[in-house]
């Protein structure tokens, strides 16, 4: 029988012969998904024998990745701000540099919160764990992405603080918020061809991109904050990084005040934040 080792050791060689950048790292979550434990438990199993049904789920598992899928949906999960989030094709893969987004609001007092375009819920429900007196409401157009928010809120039992609505950015919103929080979609049109594989065939292109410059959805955005961010209250959206100059141009054109465009861990723009004046 197969050792658990010489399987990885098979599959790190096929992801890499295949162009799959990192390829020992995906091939030991694939492995450790297969076994149904968690990663950083994998190498006390190496030596091992990998079972029948481990070695078939591990053999699917590479086949899906052999076809670009990205592991988070392998695997249905991905850690985010600490906290395990499931993800499927509906929604975006939560990403590192999103976590920017979920400091800088955290540097500040808030009790509810607004999220607009929520998916996977990461943004919001990472927001509401760290601020148990907190409340809060997530929408989005994708009935399936709501879904899974909701599963998201109740793995990390914040269920009785937060609402999930299908509205079509502020469409279906009612209420001031003192945070109103996005990762919009910013891809323009003529960018999408240039996305790798795991990104462009795999992820929902309505959460990728609006069309046209990209910019679609901070107009809209900026469009609606009057009615919806009390006095005082912040704004912060994700957005591209060549984006910034444009999308603080609109908060300061809506009479945001404070506006700063805030780098990730790379140097690179990654959001901007604004605050509406005092009543």
């Amino acid at each position: 029988m197969t050792r658990a080792a010489d399987a990885l050791r098979d599959a790190v060689r096929r992801l890499t012969e295949a162009g799959i950048e990192d390829a020992p790292r995906d091939a030991r979550r694939l492995l450790a998904h297969a076994l149904g434990m968690p990663a950083e438990r994998l190498t006390l199993h190496l030596q091992d024998p990998l079972g029948g049904a481990a070695n078939a789920a591990f053999e699917a598992a590479l086949s899906a990745r052999l076809a670009r899928q990205p592991v988070a949906q392998i695997t249905g999960e991905r850690l985010f701000w600490g906290r395990s989030f499931q993800v499927t094709r509906d929604t975006l893969d939560p990403r590192p540099e999103t976590e920017v987004l979920v400091a800088a609001a955290l540097a500040f007092p808030f009790n509810r919160v607004l999220d607009l375009g929520t998916g996977t819920g990461c943004i919001l429900l990472s927001l509401l764990a760290d601020r148990p007196d907190a409340t809060g409401l997530g929408v989005d157009v994708s009935p399936a992405a709501l879904a899974v928010a909701a599963d998201n809120a109740a793995r990390l039992s914040v269920t009785e603080r937060v609402e999930f609505l299908l509205s079509d950015w502020f469409a279906a919103v009612s209420g001031p918020f003192d945070l109103i929080v996005s990762n919009p979609p910013y891809i323009a049109a003529d960018e999408m061809a240039s996305l790798s594989p795991e990104v462009r065939d795999w992820e929902p292109h309505l959460a990728l991109t609006p069309g046209g410059d990209g910019l679609e959805a901070y107009r809209r955005i900026t469009a609606g904050l009057s009615p919806h961010l009390c006095p005082a209250g912040r704004v912060i959206v994700e957005i591209g990084p060549t984006q910034g100059a444009a999308v603080a141009a609109m908060f300061r054109a809506a009479g945001l005040e404070q506006v700063t465009v805030l780098p990730d861990l790379d140097g690179r723009d990654r959001c901007v934040a604004g605050t509406r004046g005092p009543a």
